[in-house]
């Protein structure tokens, strides 16, 4: 959760100036999660075509530009929305709610994206994809429980696009200087991140499960003591 940690001084320095103004403008924070949702399935589609040279290979390194920007511009959005809400005084369960499933959905489209553009072996990107939906379901997960949501671990959401938009630009400038997606060991830098991914989602859920069955033992015992009494 590295990301994370910074999450107070980006809201306050960039995050809310900008919210205030879409809240002039009267864009609602459903509509900036909707535009995010729609900006995610560009990036994988742009990811898709990026690496299946489908318009040729001088056109890849661009359109992989392309989805970069995308899943930027998602990223950006789905900060702001939150912020619109709590600023507007109107952050609420349904809100909540749609930005989670929307942010699930853009996590399927960007890393299938990249998955089915050729940049990673299909099972890499299998075991990425079940270790991002894990982890976020169990931050969920701990909330439905009672015990607080909870988002700990070494990788989060923001952690994850920003390995994904560093990845996305050092292949953009990899392939138009070298001409090959391949950078080391066989894999893109777009590989090597769904590596990172892969690995770093799945000990964030271990750390969630630790952190959950933990607060579970502590309500037992306080449950058990309070019986005694």
């Amino acid at each position: 959760m590295a990301a994370n940690s910074l999450r107070p001084y980006v809201a306050e320095t960039i995050v809310d100036p900008i919210a205030k103004i879409f809240i002039k403008i009267g864009i609602s924070p459903n509509t900036l999660s909707i535009i995010s949702f729609i900006f995610s399935i560009f990036a994988g589609v742009f990811y898709y075509f990026a690496g299946d040279n489908y318009f040729g290979f001088e056109a890849s390194y661009y359109l992989l530009l392309v989805a970069a920007i995308c899943v930027l511009v998602n990223s950006g959005l789905d900060a702001l929305d939150g912020a619109v809400a709590r600023l507007r005084g109107i952050a609420g369960k349904k809100g909540d709610f749609l930005d989670h499933v929307i942010d699930r959905y853009a996590d399927v489209f960007i890393i299938s994206g990249i998955v089915f553009g050729g940049f990673c072996p299909w099972w890499i990107g299998y075991i990425a994809l079940v270790g991002v939906l894990l982890t976020s379901y169990l931050g969920t997960q701990a909330q439905a429980m009672d015990i607080g949501r909870y988002y700990g671990g070494i990788m989060g959401r923001a952690d994850r696009l920003i390995i994904i938009l560093i990845a996305s630009f050092l292949s953009f400038g990899y392939i138009f200087i070298n001409g090959s997606a391949s950078a080391y060991g066989g894999f893109s830098f777009l590989g090597w991140a769904m590596i990172i991914i892969a690995i770093g989602s799945h000990i964030t859920a271990f750390q969630r499960i630790y952190h959950i069955w933990k607060a579970l033992n502590r309500e037992a015992k306080a449950a058990a003591e309070s019986k005694k009494v």
